[in-house]
């Protein structure tokens, strides 16, 4: 195009590119700041009661006896492995189908349950927490999960999920992998991990809700950068193929 056609181009995808970067910007110092709340807000302090896992809640497999014919259609659903891994609540839009034969026993997951994946080619990556906060009827769990449901009324599921994902939470289980090239969290480990914890479950609670809200505000922000990002992409196609003529 004439040059002055390719200076306003070249000026619209700079304020594109400005845009990305900005978002880009504010999300790192976003979750530099989330790191440092998690690291004051769930660092125990001297008041904090250490209880054993084993005295909380109890454990529940994942599904079992599937053939890979069983998946992505059904009469039931599952969360799979890296919805798991990737949340701290559950993504309840992230589910899929499986398929459950008449009287199948299969262990259902429920409402306020804590997800734990078992095993993990690193130690960093065992024992990674996920809590569902939502009713979905007919919800199961994928095969290299466990499920944790608590019974112990003074303890909050989304502060639990949180910890676990902690530097401290992460540091317990650390030592706690067994193997060489892949790593496993037994049972009789995890029972008797000690977790220490607010006494108060108001407290927990203000905890849990002050660090969902900074993964609503990162969540909200990432949505904004991926849209910024589709609009540069569909302004590069329309502007340097010649579609749209800004001259």
């Amino acid at each position: 195009p004439p040059l002055p056609e390719q200076e306003a181009i070249a000026e619209a995808l700079s304020d594109a590119d400005a845009w990305i970067e900005s978002l880009e910007q504010l999300i790192a110092k976003k979750r530099l700041i989330k790191q440092g709340a998690m690291q004051e807000l769930l660092t125990p302090k001297k008041d904090w009661e250490v209880k054993k896992l084993g005295e909380v809640g109890k454990i529940y497999g994942g599904l079992s006896g599937k053939t890979k014919q069983d998946f992505g259609s059904g009469n039931s659903y599952y969360i799979p492995f890296m919805n798991v891994m990737k949340n701290v609540v559950t993504d309840k839009n992230f589910i899929e189908k499986v398929n459950l034969k008449q009287g199948e026993t299969q262990n259902r997951v429920l409402k306020n349950d804590l997800l734990f994946n078992g095993s993990s080619e690193t130690p960093e990556e065992l024992g990674i927490s996920s809590v569902l906060l939502d009713d979905i009827d007919n919800l199961y769990l994928n095969s290299f999960c466990f499920g944790f449901r608590i019974f112990d009324e003074n303890v909050s599921p989304i502060f639990l999920s949180y910890i676990m994902r902690s530097p401290y939470g992460r540091e317990v289980i650390f030592y706690l992998a067994q193997g060489a090239t892949r790593y496993n969290l037994s049972k009789a480990n995890f029972f008797n991990l000690e977790i220490a914890f607010p006494k108060s479950l108001t407290e927990q609670t203000r905890i849990a809700t002050i660090l969902s809200d900074m993964d609503g505000e990162l969540e909200a922000l990432e949505g904004q950068l991926g849209k910024a990002r589709k609009v540069k992409q569909g302004m590069m196609q329309e502007l340097l193929t010649g579609r749209v003529r800004l001259v």
